[in-house]
């Protein structure tokens, strides 16, 4: 398991291959990939500032990555979370789960970031033409998470 919040962007194409390895156990590797968009739902953004609490952050992802090993038959999983400021296309988030089997490798990496969205703590500062504000998290992210609870 490696959990990194960071200020620099991340390959994701190294980022796999140096989570596969060569652990012939893999049958699939599943991954989620966030970006930052240029436009929230009212204005154009031009930029967004992530802040965190450097050592409970990784705390709180290390909890959510326990939780997914409990629930799913999974080999390996890789957390990339970046901070500071973020322009739009730049890549936010990067979520990568192994498993001999898919079934269980899409349903953790899904989970985690259902759950990442809502529990870590990260606060996210858009700048938009109107000004700065703090982005809160949105029902549908509240709803995603919800799902889990009645569907394990």
């Amino acid at each position: 398991m490696t959990v990194r919040v960071q200020f620099e962007p991340f390959d994701v194409g190294q980022e796999m291959q140096r989570l596969r390895g060569e652990d012939t156990r893999v049958g699939a590797l599943v991954s989620f990939v966030g970006l930052v968009r240029d436009l929230n739902e009212h204005h154009a953004v031009s930029q967004m500032t992530l802040e965190h609490y450097p050592g409970m952050t990784e705390k709180a992802l290390a909890a959510l990555e326990d939780e997914a090993r409990q629930r799913w038959d999974i080999l390996d999983v890789l957390i990339i979370h970046r901070v500071g400021t973020l322009l739009p296309g730049d890549p936010i988030v990067l979520v990568a789960v192994t498993s001999a089997h898919r079934g269980d490798a899409f349903n953790a990496c899904e989970y985690l970031m259902d759950a990442l969205k809502t529990q870590a703590p990260f606060w996210k500062k858009e700048t938009t033409p109107a000004g700065t504000r703090w982005v809160d998290a949105r029902d549908s992210d509240d709803q995603a998470l919800a799902r889990w609870k009645t569907n394990p």
